[in-house]
């Protein structure tokens, strides 16, 4: 909108450019398309392609089935997989996803990242270690 305004003031593609830090090829291309149908032209238009596959009270029941973490839907670790998630997800919506559409729906609808478990023995044992460290580590270093 910005170059909206200063195309009507006459300023240069490469002042305007510089001005909004943008390429002079947008600078061209918007000029283009405020010639043909002004500022409303300019304005942002809904994003193209096919419509989300699920809808957002779908999607915030798939939020809440998966809070529940992955032993509430039946699997043996609390873990979670494209494929468990694609599951849970066809469960609760009855509307099957691919892999890759359970990434961008976990990622950007749900804003959840990526974690890779910690991989921890079974029989660690956080007060041993503490105590070891607290009291036989001084001593084996001092044998030093």
């Amino acid at each position: 909108m910005r170059a909206a305004e200063l195309f009507e003031q006459g300023r240069s593609n490469a002042e305007i450019a510089r001005a909004l830090r943008v390429s002079d090829e947008s600078v061209r291309r918007w000029k283009r398309v405020w010639e043909e149908g002004g500022t409303d032209a300019l304005r942002r238009r809904p994003a193209t392609g096919c419509p989300p596959k699920l809808d957002d009270a779908q999607v915030e029941r798939v939020r809440t089935a998966l809070e529940q973490g992955a032993q509430a839907h039946g699997f043996e670790a609390d873990l979670w997989t494209l494929e468990r998630v694609g599951l849970v997800v066809e469960r609760v919506t009855g509307v099957p996803l691919s892999q890759a559409t359970v990434w961008r729906l976990l990622t950007g609808r749900l804003g959840w990242s990526l974690r890779r478990p910690e991989r921890r023995a079974v029989e660690r044992d956080e007060t041993e270690i503490a105590r070891w460290v607290a009291h036989e580590w001084p001593r084996i270093k001092k044998g030093r």
